[in-house]
């Protein structure tokens, strides 16, 4: 709820500024109109004084009582939805913000009752005494302001939803694909447009036309962009199959909409009439605009993607080339092979300058290539790990288990795309003062590559060069595998404070 509201912060400030620009041209319009005697005349409430042959005085009847209630409300705004409903959200004084509250409906129902009674002095002769006239004027002002504090709840309750959806956009449409940004953005409009109309005290024919319409259209664009659009497009002609199909839903929508106005209007007439003017409107407004969304979008998909892929490439493969000359890593290599070199003489002192001068051929010629053979990313692997078993063999705390199947078909892969989460194992896997086990195991089924890294975790000291650095790094590996695998993929890794697991399965074509 906290993340919540710091996400509505910058609503908040459209909030404000709108909220205070409204209130400033409700003052400037008084003031101007006090200042005019023609609109002194056309004041509202003038004509019922002069009915009821009561003495009409602009500023007393009219100016200030209206300037006080639009003050009140103004700044009971301001209280409300700034201090007390974020601060209720997150919990914090929870007595003193009721108490608030409540003293905030106590005290419009007086301001209004107040000015009730100047504003609507003429109908004091409608009661018997005076008493009974203030009881009424103040029962109905405290109705009043209770009604208000209800439509603010629901205001607020409109604006943090609108805020959650339009701020999980992104996560909501990869679960719902059909939802879109400007999907969300509507709904949002529409709630907010039907409350005001409804606080506005608009005509009811009115609000439950525009809002019969409004969400007739949010969901036919909604159908439209996921359904009925894809769908058209193999055709001959796609944007006359669409509009048909549009048309047949807005037929089959008809009465089901009819229906619900005669529910609200209680006029067979009204429905209908609503009905037919929200076929046509969706049929000649909502849907062709559609259309035209739909084709901006799949345009910009496309070129987002392209331009997004070829960077994605370019920086991963930069990214790639520069982290692998590494050079802590060479001179471990070469200080490890010459440690062995004191020791044997020939043998592994000859394997490990083998296996090095393949691993660094390998990344100087193979690695830049968009494809290689299966066969040789796991040649290299097997060069990885052998290299390091030379330097991790005479521990006898560190176990480590390489179980790689040369594969019987010819399969190619992106280079250098598995060697990370090895690497990775032996950065923070081993240690020489503590029992370490890595285990690699890889096959190939059918098409599909199984790739599985288990590995013990240690802390690496706080002044161990290596300490903050990541290598390649694993973002880097996710982002290649999305942009090189796109759906032909399964990255799983779990991790505790003592051991770190990867499994990864491929679809090689």
């Amino acid at each position: 709820m906290k993340d919540l509201i710091n996400k509505s912060a910058g609503f908040n400030r459209i909030e404000f500024w709108a909220a205070t620009t409204i209130f400033v041209f409700i003052v400037f319009f008084f003031i101007t109109e006090g200042i005019d005697d023609v609109s002194n005349i056309r004041t509202p409430n003038r004509w019922y004084f002069e009915q009821a042959r009561i003495p009409f005085y602009y500023y007393q009847h009219y100016f200030f009582p209206q300037l006080i209630r639009y003050t009140f409300l103004f700044l009971a705004f301001l209280l409300l939805n700034f201090m007390v409903v974020p601060q209720l959200l997150k919990g914090q004084s929870l007595a003193r913000n009721i108490f608030l509250i409540i003293a905030t409906l106590v005290a419009g129902g007086f301001v209004f009752g107040v000015t009730d009674t100047y504003l609507k002095n003429y109908l004091f002769e409608n009661f018997s005494t005076e008493q009974e006239a203030y009881n009424s004027f103040f029962q109905n002002s405290f109705l009043y302001a209770f009604w208000l504090l209800l439509m603010f709840g629901l205001y607020s309750v409109i604006k943090y939803l609108g805020v959650y959806l339009l701020s999980n956009a992104e996560a909501i449409q990869q679960k719902y694909s059909f939802v879109t940004h400007a999907g969300l953005a509507a709904i949002v409009l529409w709630m907010i447009s039907v409350f005001l109309l409804l606080v506005g005290d608009a005509d009811g024919e009115f609000i439950v036309g525009w809002g019969m319409v409004f969400l007739s259209g949010i969901l036919l664009y909604w159908y439209s962009i996921y359904t009925l659009i894809p769908e058209s497009l193999g055709k001959k002609k796609p944007f006359l199959y669409y509009l048909g199909r549009a048309a047949l839903v807005m037929l089959i929508a008809f009465l089901p909409i009819s229906f619900l106005v005669l529910l609200f209007l209680h006029h067979a007439e009204a429905g209908f009439g609503f009905s037919l003017f929200n076929v046509a409107f969706q049929l000649l407004i909502t849907a062709p605009l559609s259309w035209v969304l739909f084709k901006r979008q799949m345009q910009g998909k496309e070129e987002v993607f392209v331009l997004k892929k070829e960077l994605g490439r370019s920086n991963a493969n930069f990214d790639f080339l520069r982290s692998q000359i590494n050079p802590h890593f060479l001179f471990n290599a070469l200080n490890t092979i010459y440690g062995t070199a004191i020791q044997e003489k020939a043998e592994r002192t000859s394997e490990g300058i083998e296996r090095l001068g393949d691993m660094m051929r390998f990344m100087l010629q193979e690695n830049m290539q968009e494809k290689i053979s299966l066969a040789r990313e796991i040649e290299y692997l097997n060069n990885y790990i052998s290299l390091q078993k030379l330097r991790t063999d005479p521990n006898p705390n560190v176990q480590i288990q390489a179980e790689i199947e040369q594969p019987l078909i010819q399969k190619q892969i992106a280079p250098m795309l598995l060697i990370p989460f090895v690497e990775n194992a032996f950065k923070h896997g081993i240690s020489f003062r503590e029992p370490s086990h890595i285990k690699v195991g890889l096959e190939l089924r059918d098409s599909t590559l199984y790739f599985d890294v288990y590995n013990s975790r240690h802390q690496k000291k706080e002044n161990d060069p290596e300490k903050d650095k990541s290598g390649i790094g694993l973002v880097n590996v996710k982002q290649r595998l999305q942009l090189l695998y796109p759906g032909r993929h399964e990255l799983i890794i779990r991790e505790t404070g003592k051991e770190f697991f990867v499994h990864l399965t491929i679809q090689l074509l």
